[in-house]
Parts: C-alpha cells; structure tokens; sequence
C-alpha cells in the first residue's frame, strides 16, 4: 500500500487552486473571442422599402442593384440578408401602408426607407411626403428596427421651389429623428445619359454594379460598425 503524508495533499491542493485562479484571471484577461470577431458573426437583415430604383424596372431582378448587393455579401462571407420589398410605382402612402406586415414577417434588424420620388412625380405636398415617412421612421423604431433614409432627387423641370423642398425634406427627417440620411445613389450616374434607360429615369443594367459599389460600403460603415 502507498502512503500519502496530509502535507502532500495539502500542497497539492494548494498548487491545483493557484492553477485555477491563474486560469480564471487569463480567461477574465484575455476572453477566448474578442468583441470584433463577435461583431462579425452577428447576423443582420436589412429590408429595402423602395420603388422602381430598387426595384430592377425594365431588367430581370438578377441585374438588379440589390440583389447584386446581396451576392457581393455573399462572397465576402458577410452575415447580411437584403430583403427586397421594393415595389415599381410605390408611394410613401404604399409604403407606410406596407410597412407593418413588413415588420411582422420579416423582423429586420435594419430598414431603408427609399420612396418619396414617385409621389414628387405626381406632384404630390412635400409635407404629406414627409409625414409618410415620419411615420415609417416612428412605426419601425418602435420595433426596435434600425433606420436608414436614401435621400431622392427629381428632375429640375418640377420648378426650383419644390424641388428644393422636395430635397429638403428627407434631411429634415433624417435630422429630426437623429437617422443616417444616405446620399441619392444616382446623383452622378444621372449625369451619363449611356447609364440611363430611355425614360431618362432609371438606370440600365451597366449602372446597377455601380450603384452597388456606392451602396455597398455606405451600408457597412452605418451596419457594421455599431
């Protein structure tokens, strides 16, 4: 039989509790994953609620902006999914009016709001714009979803007064509701006649990577770096 003397034993219990609380400290110190990798395997959903822009109108959807959005995520193994409830010739009113069920069967964590260039079309009041998508911001905060608005812009011919108030309208918004306000993607991609379809409108499908390559990192820097 061996014999183990009551000072061995308490020398080994005292060096197995020294390992333990050494352990405890490192763990406590330097935790197993840091905060950044975290972040990355978070998963995202962002919903677009927009019009015709978002839309692909007069290309297959697979040429579509958004949809080459997702892709590109996709290949950068980014834990995002786009859900495109963009519908050709939606209103604010449309929008406002979709938007609950959208919050409901969805649960995005992220919305862009890009509506508001079909109601200027039909000459609709700036300040019924606006409070459509007041509302909007108001009903998806309360869901705890995180807002974006996409500024619009419209052809000059509508007259310098509401054009004016028309572009004013969405950094209003954006500022009253402390929301990020991106820049209209199509500002410079207007300009090129070659980029437009023959409405003079919306973009061809040459323009949708572009659009892509403008949107793509605006979504990072307001998504990822929360």
């Amino acid at each position: 039989m061996f014999s183990i003397s009551s000072n061995r034993v308490k020398a080994c219990s005292v060096t197995n509790l020294k390992s333990l609380i050494l352990l405890l400290v490192l763990v406590f110190l330097f935790p197993f994953s840091s905060h950044s990798d975290q972040t990355k395997g978070q998963e995202y959903k962002l919903l677009i609620l927009g019009d015709s822009l978002s839309a692909a109108y007069g290309l297959t959807q697979e040429q579509g902006w958004v949809y080459l959005l997702q892709d590109a995520w996709k290949r950068d193994g980014a834990n995002i999914e786009v859900v495109n409830a963009a519908i050709s010739g939606d209103t604010t009113d449309g929008g406002l009016a979709r938007l609950p069920r959208l919050l409901s069967l969805h649960q995005p964590t992220h919305l862009l709001i890009e509506l508001g260039g079909n109601d200027a079309l039909q000459g609709h009041n700036p300040r019924k714009i606006e409070q459509n998508i007041q509302s909007m911001v108001e009903l998806a905060k309360a869901a705890d979803v995180k807002v974006m608005i996409q500024e619009m812009q419209i052809p000059t011919n509508y007259g310098r007064r509401y054009t004016q108030m028309f572009t004013k309208l969405f950094a209003d918004v954006a500022d009253k509701n402390d929301v990020p306000l991106i820049p209209f993607f199509l500002a410079d991609i207007a300009l090129d006649t070659s980029l437009m379809q023959q409405d003079g409108i919306h973009p061809t499908a040459e323009a949708q990577p572009m659009i892509v390559e403008f949107m793509k990192p605006q979504f990072e820097a307001l998504m990822l770096a929360e």
